[in-house]
Order: structure tokens, then C-alpha cells, then sequence
């Protein structure tokens, strides 16, 4: 549909102009010999935002997050996180595939776990009927938790306890842009609270492709032979981290006009009686919403707006996502929250 927008995801987004100028001049060689200078800049910008010795740039954040499981754990392991995170949910098994890692998830409160739900779950090292607990992985902004911001005390606390425990930490942060720039809390502020940290290029920062893996230089150098071992090894990879290192310089502080965009479309959720926000506040660029079996499906919701040249992601038969971006201007926010409205004062057809 012309002029559809689309707020399935923030991956949608494609590269400005500028971006694809950045691409096309990018200084390139061979990443695999460690000789791309444009990957060798983008991964020190990286390190130095985040605090970190060092950054191994991959073709995903999947790979990022499995690579930072790998690193830590050994076959057998057990890796604690919150039931509803990436990387349990969406990596296609990863952790079992690649690792041999077994997760033990917890229900966290749209996203956030407490310490206290994790203070009594490590095993017992000197039981050899159990596995061994090896790794925290926490997710910030949490996507399914409708891209709420962790409180950094929260994380400060259960890193505090996992480090006197022996346990690594590992920060799923692809949205961690996201949560910089709600609360103004700098990258080595939350980083210095893992081991390592993963961040996306490829969603609110618009580059076509790529993550990051930042932590200690002995980390990385393990990684980066990881990353071999998954086939992520590149060549002439400079054109995409051209882009990446373009994002980093022209996109992050924009972030707040996603947040402020995702606050119009929230108000109009809210002033609907069929639909509820989940959870009640929107921090960041998602949106998240129920919509009440007494109206119809999320399904026939979703269909309603689309009529009105609004696309929106469907999670299950009663729940929908709204995802702001680069491509959303706030024009487009208004009318979509204007379709929110429209389409929520109708009945779906039977």
C-alpha cells in the first residue's frame, strides 16, 4: 500500500541517503586479517561508548547474543534469564544449539526480573546430578515486556550478587540506545554492570545490518574465533559498518522523537475503552496493547487499521505491537493514533 506506515518493527527502517553515501565511501579490506579500518573504527567507537576494552562487530544480534552464551559457558551449563527474552524465545534454540546450554527462565514483570527471584537458584556445584549455573542474561529495553527501561539499581543489584557468586553477566541490549536515551544514564553506567553487552544497529539506529559484542579484550579475541565458528567471519565489511558508524554519529540522540511519537500513539490507546496499553506506560519506542475480546481479535484489529494504511504486529489472538522508528515521522504518528481511534469506536465484521 502507498504510503503504508509501518509500525510492525523498528527493523524496517532503510538506510537515509546520507547512510548510503557513508556506505559507498567507505575505506575497505579484509575484516577476517583484522584489516577493514572502517570495521576497526566502528568496533573502538563502540568499545569507548560502552566502556569496554574492546567490540567485535557481527552480522547480527542473534550472533551477538549467542557468542557472549558461548563465551561464558561450557556444555552442561545453565543460564538463568526472564521467560520472555530474545534469547530464549526468539534465537531458535541457540543456546541448547550452539552451547549445549540449558536455560532456566523466570517470570519477570513485563520483562524485569528482581533479585529476589533469583538469589536461591544456583545449583549445587558439588551435585553431580545437576548442571552448573554459569551466566545471568538480562534484556534492556525488554521488547516483550513492551520495551520497558530496566532500572539500572535493579541491575546493579543482581550484578552485585552474581559476581560474588561466580556468575558472568550478559546484556542483551539491542534497544540499549533506547534506554540511554529515556533516562540520560550513559553506556559504561549500564555497561560496567556486565561482562558483556550486545547493541543493534539495525533497528531504531537504521543501518541495514549489524550488532556489536563489546567487553574485555580476552573476551572479544575468544569471540571473535566464536564468531568464525558460526560463520560470521567478513571480508570487505566496511560498506555495512559504514553504515553503523553513521548511526552512531547521527542517530542515537533522535531516538527521543521515536519516544515522543510512541507517547502520541499511546495516548490514543489509552483514551480507547476496547484496548489496553501492556504495560500502562510506554517507555521508549514500543507499544504494546490488548485488545478486548468484547471488540473482536487482534487480528481483525490490526486488519482495521491496515485499511487505514496502518501496519502493526500481531502477538497472539488478543495482543498487538506499535513500534516507532526512523521512517515515522511525527505526522505519521498523529495519524496513526487518529486510526487507533477510528478504528477502535468500530465493530469488526462477524
Amino acid at each position: 500500500m502507498h504510503n503504508l506506515i509501518d509500525l510492525r518493527s523498528d527493523t524496517v527502517t532503510r538506510p537515509t541517503p546520507a547512510m548510503r553515501a557513508a556506505m559507498a565511501q567507505a575505506d575497505v579490506g579484509d575484516d577476517v586479517f583484522s584489516e577493514d579500518p572502517t570495521v576497526n573504527r566502528l568496533e573502538e567507537r563502540v568499545a569507548d561508548y560502552l566502556g569496554k576494552e574492546a567490540a567485535l562487530f557481527v552480522p547480527s544480534g542473534t550472533m551477538s547474543n549467542q557468542i557472549g552464551v558461548k563465551a561464558h559457558t561450557q556444555p552442561g551449563d545453565e543460564l538463568l534469564c526472564e521467560a520472555h527474552c530474545h534469547i530464549y524465545n526468539n534465537e531458535a534454540g541457540g543456546p541448547a544449539v550452539h552451547s549445549g546450554v540449558t536455560c532456566r527462565t523466570f517470570e519477570g514483570d513485563f520483562g524485569i526480573l528482581d533479585l529476589s527471584q533469583l538469589q536461591d537458584k544456583i545449583r549445587n556445584i558439588n551435585d553431580s546430578h545437576q548442571v552448573r549455573t554459569r551466566l545471568v542474561c538480562l534484556e534492556n529495553t525488554h521488547n516483550y515486556g513492551g520495551g520497558r527501561v530496566y532500572p539500572i539499581d535493579m541491575i546493579e543489584a543482581i550484578s552485585r550478587w552474581a559476581r560474588a557468586h561466580g556468575l558472568a553477566m550478559h546484556l542483551d541490549g539491542a534497544r540499549l540506545w533506547n534506554a540511554i536515551v529515556a533516562t540520560g544514564i550513559a553506556g559504561p553506567d549500564w555497561a560496567k554492570h556486565f561482562d558483556t553487552v550486545s547493541v543493534c544497529f539495525s533497528k531504531g539506529l537504521g543501518a541495514p545490518l549489524g550488532s556489536a559484542l563489546a567487553g574485555s579484550r580476552d573476551l572479544i579475541a575468544k569471540g571473535r574465533r566464536i564468531r568464525k565458528l558460526f560463520g560470521g567471519g567478513m571480508r570487505q565489511a566496511g560498506v555495512v559498518a559504514a553504515a553503523a558508524l553513521y548511526a552512531m554519529e547521527h542517530h542515537i540522540d533522535r531516538l527521543a522523537d521515536d519516544h515522543r511519537n510512541a507517547q502520541t500513539i499511546a495516548k490514543a490507546v489509552a483514551e480507547s475503552s476496547c484496548l489496553t496499553l501492556q504495560p500502562s506506560e510506554v517507555h521508549t519506542n514500543l507499544i504494546w496493547f490488548h485488545v478486548d475480546p468484547a471488540w473482536g481479535t487482534a487480528k481483525q484489529f490490526a486488519e482495521g487499521l491496515k485499511e487505514m494504511g496502518v501496519s502493526v504486529f500481531c502477538f497472539g489472538p488478543h495482543r498487538i505491537r506499535a513500534c516507532t522508528h526512523l521512517d515515522v515521522s511525527a505526522a505519521q504518528a498523529e495519524r496513526a493514533a487518529e486510526a487507533v481511534r477510528q478504528v477502535a469506536r468500530l465493530r469488526p465484521k462477524r
